[in-house]
């Protein structure tokens, strides 16, 4: 079991070790996977067989080394064309961390996928050729870890080999990318030159570079810190199922099940279901077949309350004095995902934890520029890729918290009620905009009332 600073523990709660979970980006050929590789390599988290084969692999394509990069391509297609198109989840261990890391895609229509990959990330690694510099998929990748709030962003200059190792050619693409992700609102970023081809600064350090001084990749995986605690978060759990056996032992258990999506919860604890409003105390909880006294994210438990409320899935428990304003107007930052656009007017599903309700996009405030960070207003639409504000109104009341105070109960996905697929990728604002007169129902044939 994880608990939210990173750090493993048991049912008990005894520490076990800490994890880190990262993600990889940047643009196509930067050499992402190669860096995955090389850091699993000479890490010796690779199993013999797994290198065995891709030595094999590598040698029936006229390769003298092994290509690192096939121990993260594992489709098919990826390994013919030598590009990574899904995100690869890979798992491994030093002596002083566990990692789960993504590999994200590097093409521009991949890009979604990168959110994916680094909306649970604590810290995303973005790639750049040392000999192409900041570009404009550098730009969007950057876009999105601010956006996610990742906390913590390393920039690699790969391919230092093929410049040279200059120490100039490292410092320019540095201040450019320093300068901006600060405009961005980046909190912490990292930049180190490696090779992964060749090993430099990955795991050791580079007989070629003695101009840098800092840690090496690895070394600053080890020891970046894992700080941020979504137990000291609002509590928020998001029902899933409602428990009721209704047998002779358990004539009486009605249960409210699901994982704790921030902060923690005990036993007596007045609480408040949302969005109806009723209120009631905690009786108990019951975790892994026992009954605890306290539990907190990202646990699976159980939640038994002292009165018969109408409770189903979707509804969102949280404590009475700390409970999030509920309302059926939202403004939002999004990630286009799809390939058809999103457009004003568009009806959608918009899926918050484990609610999901009718929704139609209201406006279409502005769509960001990546190249200046400026904002271009009343788009109309929005394409694959782009990110934008939108505004819109739902068919039932949603508590959202602010994307900034929780990145669970502040994200919600808009669907296509029509086939299922995933439009975009929201992160809720500072705030609702509510009027203080009740909005006029909207009605047409389908039954979209709101």
């Amino acid at each position: 079991m994880t608990s939210t600073t990173g750090q493993l523990t048991d049912i008990d709660g005894l520490s076990a070790t800490t994890l880190l979970r990262f993600a990889t980006a940047g643009s196509v050929d930067d050499g992402k996977s190669t860096l995955v590789g090389r850091l699993l390599h000479d890490s010796k988290s690779v199993l013999t067989d797994q290198l065995e084969a891709v030595e094999r692999a590598s040698a029936s394509r006229g390769q003298e080394a092994p290509d690192l990069a096939l121990l993260t391509d594992g489709l098919r297609a990826e390994r013919e064309q030598g590009i990574t198109i899904d995100v690869a989840y890979r798992y491994f261990a030093t002596p002083r961390r566990r990692f789960i890391l993504a590999d994200t895609p590097g093409h521009v229509q991949y890009t979604r996928n990168m959110v994916t990959g680094a909306s649970t990330a604590e810290l995303t690694v973005i790639l750049v050729d040392a000999r192409n510099g900041v570009v404009e998929q550098t730009r969007r990748h950057a876009a999105i870890a601010a956006l996610l709030r990742v906390p913590h962003v390393v920039l690699a200059v790969n391919k230092m080999d093929l410049v040279g190792y200059e120490e100039a050619v490292f410092a320019k693409i540095a201040e450019e990318f320093t300068t901006y992700a600060g405009e961005l609102g980046v909190p912490e970023i990292t930049a180190i030159p490696i090779s992964a081809l060749a090993g430099d600064n990955v795991v050791e350090p580079s007989a070629h570079m003695d101009w840098y001084a800092g840690p090496t990749f690895l070394e600053h995986l080890e020891t970046v810190p894992v700080s941020h605690d979504l137990a000291t978060c609002h509590a928020r759990f998001p029902v899933q199922v409602v428990i009721r056996p209704q047998t002779a032992e358990h004539p009486d258990y009605r249960g409210y099940a699901g994982q704790i999506a921030a902060g923690t919860f005990r036993v007596g604890e007045e609480v408040k279901v949302l969005p109806s409003g009723r209120s009631s105390k905690i009786s108990g909880i019951d975790l892994l077949g026992r009954s605890v006294d306290v539990a907190w994210t990202p646990q699976s438990v159980t939640l038994l309350l002292e009165d018969d409320i109408d409770i189903s899935r979707g509804d969102l428990i949280v404590p009475a004095h700390d409970a999030p304003a509920a309302g059926q107007d939202i403004e939002a930052t999004v990630c286009h995902v799809a390939d058809q656009p999103l457009s004003v007017g568009q009806r959608v599903l918009l899926k918050h934890t484990t609610r999901t309700v009718k929704a139609i996009v209201k406006e279409i405030p502005s769509r960001l520029t990546l190249d200046d960070l400026s904002q271009h207003p009343e788009p109309g639409q929005l394409v694959a890729n782009d990110i934008g504000r939108v505004r819109i109104r739902t068919a039932e009341p949603l508590a959202l918290d602010s994307y900034a105070d929780s990145r669970r109960t502040g994200s919600f996905l808009l669907i296509d009620p029509a086939d299922g697929t995933t439009l975009a990728a929201g992160m809720s604002g500072e705030a609702f905009a509510q009027g203080d007169e009740p909005a006029t129902a909207e009605v047409d044939d389908e039954g979209w009332d709101f």
